[in-house]
């Protein structure tokens, strides 16, 4: 990565920039319904190289898309392209303007190993390094604050804010309960020895054009209905059957955020105490209920959750994790597991087009990090 600053800037970086990717244990949509998420950041990350110029120009070199680039002045507005990636480097940047984070011009290299599509959070990972590269004194919640709002305002996605507040503030070795109203923090120890199995389903998946916007259009009207600021608000038991004048539907998208709420918590519980049945079980209920009443799965998913749950057994589990509508799978096992379940995932399992899942063991990593480089 580095020849390729020098080779396309004609100089060496500066600044060197890594943000990890992510995956949710537990807590699916609850987020932006102000609940509650357990994810983990992974050992998966966008790195980014930076070299500050004496103008006002931003030029990003993307080693990723065969060397694509886009530049692009602080004093002009700034506008979507349409292209993708530079999109997102161009919403961060226009949220730290609007916050007065003071910037100049830079020459940006990007790169990264999270895969795309995955629902491992890419396009988190690039904000969030975006954002920390440009903006070296903000606490890491606000860089997941204004990473957020790129997505949210920008890009077009109304995503919540948990895929940016694990990737700037990920503890080694831990998940973290996330409180998506107050933004408090938990973190919660991944118990030693155990494997985090992340198989892509290699159906492809993409947030702005599935029904991710609708979900979230359907908890407000739930939210609406029990005349409540968010599903966060309402108790278990008010969803336990279907209260008159509500639809059937409306009523499913509610039962299930307010049931993974508690299943996300019990699970934080769970976790910490190293108990993998009780975290099995409740990622299995968490599976179903994101099958029949949020309805986000697609059966390749369903049958890929059944073959690892039934690889792992009773000491550990496995649910659809991200957006949905594809992407990836998430399970927990012992370590002394992971090889024959993942030899039973590359034997039993292949896409609706004839793929195999990919598979990719992971550790809980560390959150966003800055460091300057040698000047030379």
């Amino acid at each position: 990565m580095k020849d390729a600053f020098r080779q396309a800037f004609g100089a060496e970086p500066e600044l060197q920039v890594r943000a990890p990717g992510r995956v949710n244990l537990i807590g699916e949509h609850t987020d932006y319904n102000e609940g509650f998420v357990l994810p983990c950041a992974i050992d998966f990350e966008t790195r980014l190289l930076l070299r500050r110029r004496s103008d006002r120009q931003v030029q990003v070199l993307a080693c990723d898309y065969g060397g694509d680039t886009d530049c692009f002045s602080l004093d002009e507005a700034i506008t979507r392209t349409g292209r993708g990636w530079p999109d997102y480097v161009r919403g961060v940047l226009v949220q730290l303007l609007e916050a007065s984070v003071p910037l100049q011009g830079a020459d940006v290299a990007i790169s990264g190993n999270v895969p795309q599509g995955a629902g491992l959070s890419s396009s988190a990972a690039l904000e969030v390094a975006v954002a920390r590269a440009f903006d070296a004194a903000s606490t890491p919640t606000r860089i997941a604050q204004l990473a957020q709002q790129a997505e949210n305002r920008f890009v077009g996605v109304r995503c919540g804010i948990m895929d940016q507040l694990i990737s700037a503030a990920g503890v080694q070795g831990h998940a973290l309960l996330i409180d998506c109203r107050s933004l408090a923090l938990r973190a919660v120890p991944v118990p030693a020895g155990t494997t985090v199995m992340i198989v892509h389903s290699n159906v492809a998946r993409g947030l702005v054009d599935s029904a991710y916007n609708e979900r979230r259009e359907q908890c407000e009207a739930a939210a609406r209905f029990y005349g409540v600021r968010a599903l966060r608000d309402v108790a278990p038991e008010a969803v336990a059957a279907r209260p008159a004048g509500l639809d059937d539907l409306t009523w499913r998208r509610a039962r299930h955020i307010v049931t993974e709420n508690a299943r996300t918590v019990a699970a934080a519980e769970a976790l910490a105490a190293g108990d993998l049945q009780t975290m099995g079980r409740l990622m299995a209920a968490s599976h179903d209920s994101m099958r029949d009443d949020f309805e986000i799965t697609v059966p390749a998913i369903d049958q890929l959750v059944a073959l690892l749950q039934q690889a792992i057994g009773p000491e550990g589990g496995a649910r659809m994790t991200g957006g949905g509508f594809g992407g990836c799978v998430v399970a927990l096992m012992p370590d002394a597991k992971a090889d024959a379940v993942q030899a039973a995932v590359e034997a039993g399992y292949r896409s609706p087009q004839g793929r195999p899942g990919t598979v990719y063991r992971c550790r809980a990593a560390a959150g966003v990090s800055r460091v300057e480089l040698p000047r030379t």
